[in-house]
């Protein structure tokens, strides 16, 4: 039995600097899917001018980040002297624990002729005994994210987070999570079952799609029932295009997301800014931590 849409919605206007932003989760639905509580789309945009300001530092408690480049090259640094540049097909995963200070960078891909930027970036909400833990710091080139074509030339999946099949990412999961970047021919169908337990939504980044019988427009979150069934995704296009498949297990504990933090008590939150005040999540040296790349 195919599993039902209970909404589907658009985006709402979320720009930073000159990058043209629709942050999409949390909605006026829903607040997570799964462990997802948090996901804005940096839309493809030509880039006239580099970007040396990056989005300003900022901390972070309590969540992974979880920024997949689809076009583009990103620089990420932190308080704890991660640093990486990561580029086209990519992604940085950051778990922010007991309290970090980060920033990133987007600018087009210096390894290639395009000058098109566009990426995703979701949050992670971590169980609450995690989130007493230190920093952690992943950056995964595209050629390291684990990928399968399908059957008879209809595309290919690719596992950002969780597994499928065979494939596994090495994102850790703190609880079920699964987040799967497919990509479809014109024509083409996948079908995906999906357990009772699990909370589950798509999101079409650029052009319409056929889900489950229904037609969706580009642009659209689209949030499925609870129940155990399949999704089929559809492509009734005339060229190739993109569907992200997300969610896991629903979180167990109570949620309070204020800001850049997101605990479990408002009493977490306010210890989360007083850390933070006190200057506890330290400092990024920019120029030291892009010096010790050669």
């Amino acid at each position: 039995m195919q599993k039902k849409s209970s909404f589907s919605t658009q985006g709402q206007r979320a720009d930073i600097g000159e990058l043209e932003i629709y942050r999409m989760l949390p909605n006026r639905y829903a607040d997570a899917v799964g462990p997802f509580v948090f996901l804005d789309h940096i839309v493809p945009t030509i880039q006239t001018r580099i970007n040396k300001e990056g989005t300003g530092a900022h901390p972070h408690r309590g969540i992974a980040t979880l920024t997949y480049i689809l076009n583009g090259e990103d620089e990420h640094f932190d308080s704890a002297g991660n640093y990486a540049m990561v580029h086209s097909g990519g992604v940085q995963w950051m778990n922010s624990g007991k309290g970090i200070i980060h920033d990133e960078t987007l600018n087009y891909d210096s390894q290639t002729d395009s000058k098109v930027v566009h990426a995703l970036q979701f949050w992670i909400n971590l169980p609450s005994d995690i989130k007493a833990e230190k920093p952690a710091y992943l950056a995964i080139q595209g050629s390291d994210v684990p990928r399968k074509d399908l059957p008879e030339g209809k595309g290919w999946i690719k596992v950002i987070a969780g597994k499928f099949e065979d494939l596994r990412s090495v994102i850790p999961d703190y609880s079920e999570q699964f987040l799967y970047h497919i990509h479809l021919e014109a024509g083409a169908v996948f079908e995906i079952a999906l357990a009772a337990e699990l909370e589950a939504a798509a999101y079409l980044p650029e052009m319409p799609g056929i889900i489950n019988g229904e037609r969706f427009n580009a642009g659209d979150f689209i949030e499925f029932d609870r129940k155990e069934g399949t999704v089929e995704l559809k492509n009734n296009e005339k060229k190739a295009t993109d569907m992200l498949l997300f969610g896991g297990g629903p979180y167990q504990e109570p949620i309070f997301a204020e800001g850049p933090f997101v605990m479990n008590s408002k009493v977490d939150t306010a210890i989360a800014y007083r850390d933070f005040y006190n200057g506890e999540y330290g400092k990024i040296d920019y120029e030291k931590q892009r010096g010790q790349v050669k």
